[in-house]
């Protein structure tokens, strides 16, 4: 008699906290840009809303598929989001906005194929490694997949320039990397190349050299690289502990720049103060830790690198944005996962989510099967 296997009912609680939360922190954010650009508030709401339902419905598509079929289609399918992610330099077919070139458009929709190109890259890499396991991680063979699939990733990405989405996918492929056993010298390695790589960005890209300035000296050009940090920060600090209250901030109204994109989190601390901020923070550090549970439990090697390269993925940008927010590391301009503005970032977020919940429920079958043998 086969029981059927439920997935882990905390980590989808932690999603599902992520979600609800996101959505009213967005509805009181999107009050300023209404109030900026005229928008109609239901329009903006409704459409968000509606991103949240689709998202749900293909999280629980692929919380019933199993994981491992990604692991046959790797290869096509980091080349088909490399593919597509090139797209964004073709003429009519993709779509710049703030300097940035980062879209690509169908009709009146845009998609953002990055998102795809994140979630990929992941497959890819937890693939190879799983198939060779500790043979390709321990030797010096490792540093080429890993340095391939990021060099592609970085070749695209950079010429966007969308510098916070490789952070994020480099910080995920290294998670990965080191899950699957690197060696500590091959660590060292990556480490120094990541200073040169850095240094290179900064000295080629002035706007990469300002916001390391600004983040180190937020006071120096009040009104240029620092005034996002500054307001921010008045955000951050006049919400207390307790917060002004739901759609009570100021500063989203004519002071923060972006208030439904990367600085959402500063509107949230404002309205809902030290509390309300810092149990976000908690949501997302019990996400993360449960993920990397579901990860540790699984018996199956691609699905253990898949989870781990998933969770750092979304929790990576999430703290990443929470911390330029707050002033502890440099703005980077990605979102705030499950929670800015943007529907193709919001669904990928949500299918990964599914993903980590299939990963979960045939960990569990497997042992059971194990158990009964």
């Amino acid at each position: 008699m086969t029981t059927k296997v439920k997935s882990d009912r905390l980590f989808l609680l932690a999603t599902i906290l992520l979600i609800v939360s996101g959505f009213f922190v967005f509805m009181s954010a999107s009050l300023g840009l209404v109030a900026r650009e005229g928008a109609n508030f239901a329009t903006v709401a409704l459409k968000q809303a509606g991103i949240a339902v689709i998202g749900t419905i293909i999280m629980i598509g692929t919380s019933n598929i199993n994981f491992r079929k990604y692991r046959t289609f790797a290869p096509l399918i980091f080349i088909f989001s490399l593919g597509l992610t090139a797209l964004v330099f073709v003429p009519h077919i993709g779509f710049a906005h703030g300097g940035a070139a980062r879209w690509i458009t169908f009709g009146s929709y845009t998609f953002q194929p990055a998102e795809l190109l994140k979630i990929a890259s992941v497959i890819l890499l937890a693939a190879l490694f799983s198939k060779h396991k500790d043979r390709l991680a321990l030797s010096a063979k490792s540093l080429i997949p890993f340095s391939l699939i990021t060099l592609s990733v970085a070749a695209l990405l950079l010429k966007q320039p969308d510098n916070g989405t490789f952070m994020v996918i480099f910080l995920a492929l290294l998670a990965i990397y080191i899950a699957a056993g690197a060696r500590f010298s091959h660590i060292v390695i990556i480490t120094f190349c990541c200073v040169l790589a850095i240094a290179g960005l900064a000295f080629f890209r002035p706007y990469v050299a300002a916001r390391f300035t600004t983040f180190l000296h937020p006071t120096s050009d009040s009104q240029g690289a620092g005034y996002q940090v500054q307001q921010a920060l008045i955000a951050v600090g006049s919400g207390g502990i307790t917060g002004r209250g739901f759609g009570q901030s100021i500063q989203k109204f004519n002071f923060l720049p972006e208030p439904i994109g990367d600085s959402i989190f500063a509107v949230a601390a404002e309205e809902f103060g030290l509390i309300g901020s810092f149990s976000i923070i908690i949501i997302f550090v019990f996400f993360a830790l449960r993920g990397f549970k579901i990860a540790a439990h699984s018996n199956d090697v691609f699905g253990r690198l898949l989870a781990v390269g998933i969770i750092t993925l979304i929790t990576a940008q999430a703290l990443i944005n929470i911390g330029a927010i707050i002033g502890v590391m440099p703005l980077t301009g990605i979102p705030l996962s499950f929670v800015s503005h943007g529907g193709t970032a919001l669904m990928f977020t949500l299918a990964e989510a599914g993903i980590i919940l299939n990963i979960s429920k045939n960990s569990v079958r497997q042992k059971e099967k194990v158990s009964l043998e």
